[in-house]
């Protein structure tokens, strides 16, 4: 691991990434219009990871910039929470999107798991702890664990990129998966707008 550099309200002026970050959110609760963001991580594929904490008196002008930046591509574990949850609290629509869920659905649909902890584990033979999952993310002051943990969501994922395209071309879905994650905004969207029970796309 590198460094974890935390920031309260926005990132750095100074802070700029390549051509490609891992992103994840930390929210109070899994109902997008009840439950706050309350910080967003980046990875910047070489180790290191970017907290930034939602406060609300701070506009958060330079990590919109930078997620809402068509040059770089954005990867997501189960995008479609993550990516609703940013346009309901932050106002944006992040693009290019990369899901490593929906990849791993689409090569391996019959694995009775999807999750991070679960890919970490098989493809790269790490354990990932989830104790500080449902620990309180909008307390003012987040514990040094907390820290840890959210920046573990994010470590990992250009790896986990690299070996589920490797997954998708033997399998000849790569197309169809970049299908899916253009799909990602208008998916989530939907969720916004409440077309989730039932689902516009079931029977």
């Amino acid at each position: 691991m590198g460094e974890i550099f935390f920031f309260r309200g926005d990132l750095p002026d100074t802070v700029s990434f390549k051509t490609s970050i891992a992103v994840d959110t930390e929210t109070m609760g899994l109902d997008l219009h009840r439950d706050r963001l309350c910080l967003v991580q980046i990875g910047d594929g070489m180790g290191n990871a970017y907290l930034t904490q939602i406060v609300k008196e701070i506009e958060p002008k330079n990590l919109k910039r930078i997620l809402t930046d068509s040059s770089i591509l954005k990867i997501f574990h189960y995008a479609r929470f993550d990516v609703a949850a940013l346009k309901q609290n932050l106002g944006i629509d992040c693009a290019p999107i990369y899901c490593t869920k929906i990849a791993h659905k689409l090569v391996r649909p019959s694995a009775p798991s999807h999750s991070l902890k679960t890919l970490c584990q098989e493809f790269l033979g790490l354990e990932l702890s989830k104790e500080q999952q449902l620990s309180d993310w909008g307390a003012p002051v987040l514990t040094e664990e907390q820290k840890k943990y959210a920046a573990g969501d994010v470590l990992y994922l250009h790896a986990l990129k690299e070996k589920l395209d490797a997954l998708l071309e033997r399998e000849e879905r790569t197309q169809l998966a970049h299908a899916c994650f253009d799909f990602m905004s208008t998916r989530a969207e939907l969720d916004l707008l409440d077309f989730t029970q039932p689902d516009i796309f079931e029977h």
